[in-house]
Parts: C-alpha cells; sequence; structure tokens
C-alpha cells in the first residue's frame, strides 16, 4: 500500500437482488498496486440508462437493470457479493510532462468478471467519490461527461473501435461543483483491463521490480497469451495501438487527450473526456480545450501514438537481464510501428473508397481525396458515407478525383463501402444539445441519439445532418 495511505475496510451490503458473477484477479496482485477504496455514497441516484445487451455478456440478469437496487449498485451505494474496491495506481506523461504518481482519483474498480464470451473484464465506477489519488479533487463527475461517454463509447463499439462501453449511468441527486454548480452523474464502465501505459511506468520510475514483474506476468496471462516475455509483449501492444488509431483516423475521431495514462495496454480506446468528431475535415483539428498546442490534433495522433510506444518500452527495460541490448532491441520494435500503422491506415481507408484490397498505388488515390476534402472543408462522415460532390465548392475538382476512384474501386464496392463508412456518429452539437436537455432533467434527446449512434451504419437523416454554422461545437472540455 502506498505510504500513508489506510485502507478502507470494505462492507458489502447483502440480500439484495442483482447478482453480479466477480472473479477479481487485480486485488490479487501486490498490495503496492491499488489501495482499496469504498465508492462514496450518494443522497438520490436515479438510473438513466442500462445496457441490457452488455450487461448479458457480463453474466447480469438483464431484468436486474431495471429494478431500484440497479440506481444503489451504479451509483456505489450498494456494493454486490463479491466485489473488491480498489483505486489503482498509475504514473504518466501528461501534454509530455511527466507526472509521477496519478491514479483512480474518481474512480472505483469494483472488480473482474469473466463473460459468457469467455472474456475477462473491469467494472468501474467513474465519479465514484475521492480516492487516495484524488490530488485534491471531489472525485465526482458532472452529468455532461458522462452523458458524453456513454453516447461515444457505445458508438465506437458499434462502429467496430477497440473501446471500453457504458454498462449504466445514473444521476446522483447531488451537485457537484466546477465553473458553476452542475449535476451529478456516475457511469459504471466497462473494460478488459483499465491498465495502462503509465501502470507500468508508475512502478519503472520507482525501481519496483516486484510490482513490474507481477504486472508484466498479468498483463500477458490475461491480454496477450501468446506472448512470450516483454518483448514480445511490447510487440503486441505496439501492434494493436497501431491498428486503433488508424480506426480513429478512419473516422475523425480526436481522442484530445493521449497522455500515457489514457493509453489501455489492452489496445482500446478509453478515457472519452474532450474527444470529439470532425465535422468538416482539417487535418490539424484540435478541440480539446486543455490542449492549447495542439500536441494531440488529429494528424498529429499517429505521431503520438509512437511516442506513447516508446514510454511503454522504457518502462520495460529494468526487466531485461542486458538492458543495453533491450534498448536496442525495443528501439527498433518502436521505430516498426510508423509502418504498421500506415498498413493499417491504407486497409481502413480503402475499405472506405470501397477497394477489397488496396495497394500502395492506392495510397494517392486516398490521400488526394482528403486534400480536397482539407481544402473544401468538407464534411468527414458525410463525404465517405454518401461519395456525393454535393459535399464540395469545387465540384469539377471531385468529379475528376472520382473518374479515378471508379477505374480501381472494386466489384463489391458498395458493400465493401456499407460495412466501412457509418452514417451516423455523435457529432458534437448533438451531444451538446444531449447534455443541456439532460442538466434540464429531459434524458428523450439522449436516448434518441443512443439509439441512433448505436446502429451507425443505418441512415438516420435528422442526425446525419452536418451542423450549420451557428450550430458548430468547437471546443469540448473535460469533466474535472
Amino acid at each position: 500500500m502506498q505510504k500513508g495511505f489506510t485502507p478502507c475496510s470494505l462492507t458489502v451490503w447483502r440480500g439484495f437482488r442483482m447478482r453480479i458473477p466477480f472473479d477479481n484477479s487485480y486485488a490479487q496482485l501486490p498490495a503496492q498496486m491499488y489501495t482499496a477504496q469504498l465508492p462514496t455514497p450518494v443522497e438520490a441516484p436515479q438510473l438513466i440508462a442500462a445496457n441490457a445487451d452488455l450487461a448479458a455478456i457480463l453474466g447480469i440478469d438483464p431484468a436486474d437493470l431495471t429494478t431500484p437496487e440497479a440506481a444503489q449498485v451504479f451509483a456505489g451505494n450498494h456494493i454486490p457479493d463479491g466485489a473488491a474496491p480498489l483505486a489503482q495506481v498509475y504514473a504518466g506523461h501528461q501534454f509530455g510532462n511527466w507526472n509521477p504518481q496519478l491514479g483512480d482519483g474518481r474512480a472505483v474498480l469494483l472488480g473482474e468478471v469473466v463473460g459468457t464470451d469467455g472474456i475477462r473484464r473491469d467494472l468501474q465506477l467513474k465519479g465514484a467519490g475521492p480516492t487516495p489519488y484524488s490530488r485534491s479533487g471531489d472525485g465526482r463527475a458532472w452529468l455532461g461527461p458522462v452523458m458524453r461517454e456513454y453516447l461515444v463509447s457505445e458508438a465506437m463499439h458499434a462502429i467496430g473501435v477497440p473501446t471500453t462501453r457504458a454498462l449504466a449511468a445514473v444521476t446522483t441527486g447531488e451537485d457537484v461543483y466546477r465553473e458553476e454548480r452542475l449535476p451529478g452523474a456516475v457511469i459504471a464502465r466497462v473494460a478488459q483491463s483499465h491498465i495502462r501505459v503509465g501502470t507500468f511506468q508508475y512502478f519503472a520510475s520507482r525501481g519496483d521490480m516486484t510490482a513490474l514483474h507481477a504486472l508484466t506476468d498479468h498483463v500477458i496471462a490475461r491480454h496477450y497469451p501468446q506472448a512470450n516475455g516483454p518483448a514480445e509483449l511490447l510487440d503486441a501492444v505496439i501492434a494493436r495501438y497501431a491498428d486503433l488509431i488508424a480506426k480513429w483516423m478512419g473516422l475523425g475521431f480526436i481522442h484530445g487527450v493521449m497522455n500515457t495514462d489514457n493509453v489501455s495496454i489492452a489496445g482500446e480506446t478509453i478515457d472519452y473526456g474532450p474527444c470529439a468528431f470532425m465535422d468538416g475535415f482539417h487535418p490539424d483539428s484540435v478541440f480539446s480545450a486543455i490542449d492549447q498546442f495542439g500536441r494531440y490534433a488529429y494528424s498529429n495522433q499517429p505521431g503520438i501514438g509512437v511516442w506513447n510506444m516508446a514510454q511503454f518500452a522504457t518502462a520495460l527495460i529494468p526487466l531485461m537481464p542486458d538492458r543495453d541490448a533491450a534498448v536496442e532491441d525495443f528501439t527498433a520494435a518502436v521505430h516498426r510501428m510508423p509502418a504498421l500503422y500506415e498498413t493499417a491506415w491504407l486497409k481502413v481507408f480503402g475499405a472506405k473508397l470501397g477497394l477489397a484490397n488496396p495497394t500502395e498505388d492506392d495510397r494517392t488515390l486516398i490521400t488526394d481525396l482528403l486534400d480536397l476534402m482539407a481544402k473544401d472543408g468538407a464534411d468527414f462522415t458525410n463525404t465517405f458515407a454518401t461519395m456525393s460532390r454535393d459535399q464540395f465548392i469545387n465540384r469539377d475538382a471531385f468529379d475528376a478525383w472520382a473518374a479515378l476512384w471508379h477505374l480501381r474501386r472494386s466489384d463489391d464496392a458498395t458493400a465493401i463501402m456499407a460495412k466501412a463508412n457509418p452514417q451516423v456518429i455523435p457529432r458534437n452539437h448533438r451531444v451538446e444539445e444531449v447534455i443541456v436537455a439532460g442538466r434540464g432533467g429531459d434524458y428523450a434527446p439522449f436516448h434518441a441519439l443512443l439509439n441512433a449512434v448505436t446502429e451507425p451504419y443505418t441512415p438516420h437523416t435528422d442526425f446525419a445532418r452536418a451542423p450549420s454554422k451557428d450550430e458548430q461545437v468547437t471546443r469540448t472540455f473535460c469533466g474535472t
């Protein structure tokens, strides 16, 4: 346990209907890797959304989500049997600056569940109150970021991007204070794990070899059983991360805070803070209000991915018997990442253009279209969803490009494109409308948008429309 941290005694409320088949493994790791931590109860929790499909995968009876107890459980007021609540510790580079201790400052990991599909997942309550890692914060979340994360994470899952998911969202009946008084909320978040690059960095920076070895063994067994040791683990994580970023780029998605403490070792998109999907295409788009210098702009994401993997490689070096040789080998592994990313990027964008087997010769075709889109500010999603000249100011230039495209596209291009190009995304202005309505107690817009974005390949005229100039949202914000 961290020096100066006193673990709370865990209390389990019994006799409730909801059963969650916990099977906890992280809680069995060395004690310095977490602090036992109960959620802080809230005054009057009310369920605003629950994910019956995900509940069934987790082995939770979906009928239990409709009971009054569900809000109590997902707010952290009632702890189900078998849970082992804890807050994880980690470090990280935040906007390139090293922070030697971070951790779950407003999240409590209830435990793990091996789903009906055989996959082990974490169940975490985000916004569950202060922990020893809160750094004087209140440990709470307000309704806006909870709704945003629910919508965006479920949209990403429906599109086919590896991501954390939302099991439930509740309001707390209490206010939180940011620049103003705001309604509090908690999201029940599910992930293959919440282990991050920053988790490895924390123990490597402290020379805690016991914890670093235990963490590495745990991650290999849990996520990469085919990996034989740290070198192969590094290769596997790099490959997943390269593929993930290529998928982001294919959606016009900007994560906004690609700090190493927000990089999932499982290769999932995690921590939807000031994230955004572009409307008009501009390669250097930045939406995050805290990214003042554009470090995590859309076009910078692949390079930042390489930088983050270099930090992961550095954290693994102490595990190697010959550190000088490991530096050389791990550097080579990181340097292979751009080629892995470019291969994944070509596959993603090739499919968006209906190319069954895109080759390097097709790269110019793709980049030429992106250049046209950038010049005209063409809507990213709708350009690929419709492939219509109506998206462009310079329609003659698009027509000239399209003539070349028609020569190259595959016979089954329509079917390929239908699977690669979502019709609907959680556009920033739509999410903002949902948040405004939710603050007034109206959740109907939230559920309407959720229904649309979880059927992303089905046309929804209202939700597919790009924002008008006065509807555009150009800044997104973290919830803390």
